[in-house]
This record gives structure tokens, sequence and C-alpha cells, in this order.
């Protein structure tokens, strides 16, 4: 009888338009034709830069798959505790750390892991100048750690995690052939492209957000299977990555919404913003702080989809993911070794002039913010992507997207190897390898008149038209960034981002930020009012 009345009951609230908001497990109730139309009405495309940043919420993962794992080549029982316990620093005033420096330190962020102030760091080394600490450099730390850390193992080197060297010879296409799984024949429709193959979507998101495509084979090996088999479950096959959330439907959506994770804990690591884990249950872990960028991405990335005791198993480098990507891919220690240091000791930037011609008014729209990739600001806080680009927009621009009349020019001398979907990467040092040495993006470079891939530049030649072309934008500007092989280099970090003597200096906020040189200032703003406007001198 009981059944029978809870039945009617779930009836009559389907008929009378009032369902239950939420099932007993707790998933969100299903959206509302209107809720549909508002979400839709941008569409989630992952290769289109988005200024107004996409937010990824919390995945919502059923209870039925929350505990499976795509990998699992040993099996550890339920009341076996984690294969990798975390350290744990019991007390303070300890012996104090012993730390060599890694490529990319710099001691402002060495400080924010080791919980000190970077007065207390002392080495043999100069540590007053700004610059990027030289790797092997011998650091003594307090102890100020009182609390439970990550393992002191360093599983993947960085090498691996960014568009490096060591992926100019892989071959993505023929190695999804090769492997014959579900990814083989898989296509994905995206809206500023159509339809895409498996493999070529994996390609260009690699060369997009500069991320070493082993990386992205692996990650999608390792939680679904779809490299060298079938998915493992129907969750899996509609989310890759096994982030449950119906408007990341499709494989292209999952491997940004990981790349941009990972790409938090990377670059978060290299700037100390970034010295804990948080997992689905809110648990905290505080990251060992002498473990590498790359490592840490792994780590970040795992801890956004699983338990604290999953997880565990997942970074242990005998059968976790690292033994799966080693059994895939070959040794990844052994790639690194052939171009480590990704940042040689005193690395500098090449002379750089602004982006434009002499005489011609332009504006600061945009003071340093991401670089690639579709994070949002007020939702991650100091926690975003690198603040590797910044944004100029031509002062005579008419509102909206129209390609401007004036000219981008090239900042320095390069080879064009990349031209298309509104960007233009200029190589620094000539080698045709996007992944080695100084690489300048330029962005919203109009179709019309645009450089075309495989031509010299010298400074002050013409890039193309500023515009909104490869992303979704509020008018016709430039985005700007830097990288060195195959990293995205902070703008108002400890290698200056300089253009024709003005230094960019950050904001508190993405976006935020001015120019200076000498006792001259201009200060970012998103419209282009006056006090963001510049002008190139006709001798820079």
């Amino acid at each position: 009888m009981q059944r029978t009345l809870l039945i009617l009951l779930v009836i009559t609230l389907i008929i009378s338009g009032c369902a239950p908001s939420q099932s007993i497990w707790g998933v969100p109730e299903t959206p509302t034709p209107s809720s549909f139309a508002d979400i839709y009405s941008l569409p989630i495309d992952p290769f289109v830069v988005h200024d107004s940043a996409i937010i990824f919420p919390t995945s919502t993962m059923p209870p039925a798959i929350a505990t499976q794992l795509a990998y699992t080549p040993t099996v550890t029982p339920v009341d076996m505790p984690p294969l990798i316990e975390p350290t744990y620093t019991p007390a303070l005033d300890t012996a104090p750390y012993l730390y060599y420096a890694q490529s990319g330190d710099m001691l402002s962020a060495v400080a924010s892991r080791f919980s000190v102030d970077p007065s207390e760091i002392t080495s043999d080394a100069d540590l007053t100048k700004t610059t990027l600490i030289e790797p092997g450099t011998l650091l003594v730390i307090p102890n100020r750690i009182n609390e439970a850390t990550t393992p002191n193992v360093q599983i993947m080197p960085d090498a691996e995690i960014i568009f490096s060297i060591t992926a100019a010879d892989f071959d993505v296409n023929a190695y999804v052939k090769d492997a014959n799984g579900y990814l083989n024949k898989y296509r994905d429709y995206l809206g500023s492209s159509g339809w895409i193959s498996g493999a070529d979507a994996v390609e260009r998101l690699a060369i997009e957000n500069s991320i070493n495509p082993r990386m992205i084979l692996g990650l999608l090996e390792y939680e679904s299977r779809w490299v060298r088999g079938q998915p493992i479950d129907v969750l899996h096959t509609d989310f890759a990555m096994g982030f449950n959330d119906y408007r990341y439907k499709g494989m292209s959506v999952q491997l940004v919404w990981a790349i941009n994770n990972m790409a938090i804990a990377y670059y978060g690591w290299r700037a100390g913003t970034l010295t804990h884990l948080e997992f689905p249950d809110g648990t905290r872990l505080r990251i060992d702080p002498r473990l590498n960028a790359g490592t840490v991405a792994i780590q970040y990335l795992f801890s956004r989809l699983h338990s604290q005791s999953q997880w565990a198993q997942i970074i242990n480098p005998d059968n976790g993911y690292t033994a799966m990507y080693e059994e895939m891919f070959g040794d990844p220690w052994a790639r690194a070794e052939a171009v480590n240091p990704i940042f040689p000791p005193a690395l500098n930037q090449p002379t750089l002039v602004l982006p434009f011609e002499p005489n011609t008014e332009w504006s600061l729209t945009g003071g340093p913010h991401n670089a690639w990739g579709q994070i949002n600001p007020a939702i991650y806080g100091n926690l975003n992507s690198v603040y590797a680009a910044i944004d100029f927009a031509p002062a005579s621009a008419r509102a909206g997207c129209d390609p401007a009349p004036t000219w981008v020019t090239a900042s320095a001398p390069g080879l064009v190897v990349r031209s298309g979907n509104g960007v233009v990467m200029v190589d620094l040092d000539g080698d045709g390898y996007e992944q080695t040495g100084w690489n300048i993006m330029y962005m919203h470079i109009a179709d019309t008149d645009r450089v075309p891939k495989g031509t010299w530049v010298e400074t002050n030649d013409r890039i193309g038209h500023a515009s909104c072309v490869g992303g979704v934008s509020t008018g016709t500007h430039l985005h700007f960034a830097r990288k060195y092989n195959g990293e995205w280099v902070t703008a108002d970090g400890p290698i200056p981002f300089i253009l024709s003597g003005w230094r960019v200096v950050a904001g508190e906020k993405a976006y935020e930020g001015k120019l200076v040189r000498g006792d001259e200032v201009v200060i970012a703003d998103p419209v282009g009012q006056k006090w963001s406007n510049i002008f190139r001198e006709e001798d820079e």
C-alpha cells in the first residue's frame, strides 16, 4: 500500500511540473528548457579562447562509479592502508631542509612552498638577484611545516607536462592508429571547425595549450581506456576524464578541463601560489615543498577526481599512473634528461619592441592574465594558470570585432611557425620548433593579410590586423604572450617582460596592471581610456 501511494505521489508531482529537485543520490535537478537555452547560448568550444572565462564546477561523480579506476594493475584490498602514506614533519625547530634548487625556481615561490620568509633562506649563492635561481644551488631552509604532506617522490618531469622538445618526434595520429582503441574511431564536433578526429583533436589541444601530447593520451588511457581499449563504462564514454557535468560532455571539453587544472597546478607551483591539495570530500593535504612542477600537476589533477585513498594508489610510481605512462611511452625521465634544464642559468628575454607601428595610438586594455585557456579568475583567484599575456587594442578601433585597419607588427625577428585560427607564433631562434627557445604569440589576428607560416619576419614587419578571430572577445584587440622551451613565461616575474623599455607590472587581479618606463606609467583599462593610451616612438 505504501509503495502504491509513493508511486502515485511521484506521478502527481511530475504531471504538475513539481518534480523533486534532487534524487536520493544528490544529483542536481534536470535543467529546464530555459536553463538549457542559457547554457547553449554560449556553446563551449575547447579551441576558442574566451575573454569571459568559463567556470569549471566541482565534479559530481555518481556513488556507483566513484571508486572505479581505469588502470588497476594490482588489486588493493579495501581495508588496506594507502600504498604511499603522507609524509609528516612533526614539529618546529627541527633540522632545516637542505634543498637543491630546480629549474624554474624563484626565491619568493620557494619561500612560499616552505612557509618561510625569503630572508630566512640562506645559501652560498647570491639570492639578492631577482632572476631565477640557478638549478642545483643549495638552499638551507628552516623547517616550518608541521602538517602532513604528500610523499616526497617526483613522478613526472616538467618537460613531459609542457609542449617541450621531447614531443617534437611524437606522431599522435600514428600512435593512436597503432593502439587501435576507441579514440582511433572517435570524432568530436566543434563549433569552430566542425567534425574533427580524436587524434587531430588531441594534437591541436597539445599545440594550442602548450602541453605534451603524450600526457593527454596518458590521461585518457588511465581514466577511461580510450587509447588502447574501450571506455570502461557509460560515464566515461560521454565524460572521458570522469568529470561528470552535463555541460562538459565530449572528449575535447573534458580534456580542456583536465589541461586547465594541470596548468593551475604547474604554474601555481612555479609562482608559489599553490601549497595544498583539496580532495572531493573537502579534506586537504599539503604538497611536499621539494616536489617539481610536473609532479604537482599530476597530483593536483587526480586530487580533483578521486578520493585521497584512491589518489595515493594513483601516484604510486610502482603501479600507478606513471607505471602505465612508462609502459605506453617509455621512460619520461630519460627524455627529459636530454633537454634539461627548461630554464638555463641567467636566462634573459631578447630585445622586444611594442607590437605595433610607430606614431599610432594603441591602448593597454589588459594587464597580465592567462596565456591560453578558459579558467575563471573569480572562481580560482590566485590559482589561475600562468599570467603570461597582455592585451593591446588600437585606440581608433570601433566597438565590436571588426578587424582594425592598423597593423600588428613583429616585436623581434623570427620564423613564423604557426599561422591560423587567429594565432601567429614567431620562433625567435629560427629552428622551426615551437618547443625550443623563445617564441612570441600574437593572438586574434584577422584572416585577411595575416602573415603566412614559413615567413621570416624582421622587427617591425607586418604580422596582420587585430580582431576577435580565434576566440570569444568583447572587442578587437591583440593578445600577446611569451614562451620559452615550450613553457609560458609569466609577464611579471623573474624574467621581466620588456617592450621598447616599458616593463609589464601585474595588478592584484587578472587583467589589471600597467606598463612602467622610468617615471612614465600606462595603466591597463578594458575600454581604452586615456590613461591606458600608449604611442610607440619612431626610433624604437
